[in-house]
């Protein structure tokens, strides 16, 4: 079990209280785990008829950024159990990631997203009705994603979804196309809040998508429920029927936060928010080096009011860390100025506070002197490599092998994770970086 103390450095003499906070860990278990318990790497097979393929050809040429669903059969197999769904839905995915998904028999690696009762109410694939698969781009070491969610885990950050690996084929009429090593992912909607009801306190309360400048600072920005036609800075997930209510609760939500300060801030956010959650949370966003999140650009991040009102930020998209960056230097960038704190205050008026500033400092330093320690960390993917890599090649043609570096478009190429003891190497910079706080 993961334990933080809390260190308030309150003096009696020439000691120091140290408070441990050693209660069971609030997680529930995962869903998908990185990998099933006899380490075999599960398979799934969407098979599509060449009609509904075409048809999802065509609305992606209509609109690329479509969420229109096509009918698909699902079966997911791992070791000797078998699962399989019937008249699924099957979408793609992604934002600056989408791309065309090719005609059958010339596959390319694209983003899907399955909904197991679109067609059909009621059907579910490991116990939940919506599962995501993305493909590693941009990660050619086929582990920043997973190893993120698999760290969020660890430091008990039970809003933080579950994701493992999988091999994938899809079949398209008679055309059937092995796609490789993907992700299978949990997806932030329908049952993701329902698995988390005891810990939310509540599954009836308000589920937000937050993108590109969700800054939580003004009040007017564009907010709306999904309806696949409105870019909105803020939209809602949940009952679209109660969207005004929503709208009502966000705009209270941030006026509240921008317009408090010093105790009279510190008392509502305890009230209203789950401050060591939002820490642990930022703990581990700032060790991985997520750079597109909430504190450098707004971006990135869903989050959750219960039915009483109270705040859940959720992280989301992993992808770009472990020295994949653009902005500044993810390693060496201060993890108490992370981000913009002034054009995104959420977490720098948390740590405002010093008790709460000493209490994220000790998240980062447990983690980084464990679970992301780089022998430690090494050690755990160099294992989960060692399962995937005879099926990293594919039928697609792309990503046919595991490399150590970051993406060719990042601001520090130097970066590796799997040379334990150079200069370069992430885990080792970041802990540096960590341990001088």
């Amino acid at each position: 079990m993961f334990i933080f103390l809390t260190l308030l450095a309150v003096a009696c003499g020439k000691q120091d209280v140290i408070i441990v906070d050693d209660s069971p860990p609030k997680i529930p278990e995962r869903v998908i785990p990185v990998l099933p318990e006899n380490g075999a790497v599960p398979e799934i097979l969407i098979t599509v008829k060449e009609s509904e393929w075409q048809r999802l050809l065509d609305a992606y040429n209509k609109n690329k950024d479509t969420q229109e669903y096509i009918r698909c059969n699902v079966q997911y197999s791992a070791g000797s159990h078998t699962d399989a769904v019937v008249d699924a839905g099957l979408r793609l995915k992604g934002n600056t990631s989408r791309r065309y998904p090719g005609e059958a028999g010339a596959l390319k690696h694209v983003h899907f997203g399955l909904h197991f009762n679109e067609y059909v109410e009621g059907q579910k694939l490991l116990g939940v009705n919506r599962l995501d698969l993305k493909w590693f781009k941009d990660d050619p070491a086929y582990c920043r994603e997973i190893f993120c969610y698999d760290l969020f885990q660890r430091a008990e950050v039970w809003t933080a979804i579950s994701a493992g690996y999988t091999k994938l084929r899809i079949k398209v009429g008679s055309k059937e196309t092995y796609m490789g090593v993907y992700i299978l992912m949990e997806h932030v909607r329908g049952d993701y809040v329902k698995h988390r009801e005891h810990l939310f306190g509540g599954r009836n309360g308000h589920l937000w998508k937050a993108k590109w400048g969700a800054s939580l600072k003004d009040p007017n920005a564009r907010m709306g429920a999904d309806d696949n036609l409105h870019d909105y800075t803020y939209e809602l997930k949940s009952d679209e029927s109660d969207f005004q209510a929503a709208k009502d609760q966000l705009q209270s939500f941030i006026r509240k936060f921008n317009s408090m300060g010093g105790d009279a801030f510190y008392a509502w956010a305890e009230q209203n928010m789950d401050v060591p959650l939002l820490l642990r949370t930022y703990a581990v966003n700032v060790l991985v080096g997520m750079w597109d999140d909430y504190w450098t650009s707004g971006n990135n991040y869903y989050f959750y009011f219960n039915p009483a009102g109270k705040f859940y930020f959720i992280p989301y998209d992993y992808d770009n860390t472990l020295g994949t960056s653009q902005y500044y230097d993810s390693g060496r960038q201060d993890p108490l100025h992370w981000g913009d704190d002034s054009a995104n205050p959420l977490v720098a008026k948390i740590l405002e506070r010093q008790e709460w500033k000493e209490y994220y400092i000790n998240c980062l330093k447990t983690l980084a002197k464990g679970d992301f320690r780089a022998d430690v960390a090494i050690a755990r993917i160099n294992g989960w490599h060692q399962v995937i890599s005879p099926y990293v090649r594919n039928d697609t043609g792309q990503d046919m092998k595991i490399l150590d570096r970051p993406a060719s478009w990042g601001n520090h190429s130097e970066y590796r994770i799997l040379n334990l003891g150079s200069n370069n190497n992430f885990f080792s910079v970041k802990y540096d970086t960590v341990v001088a706080l």
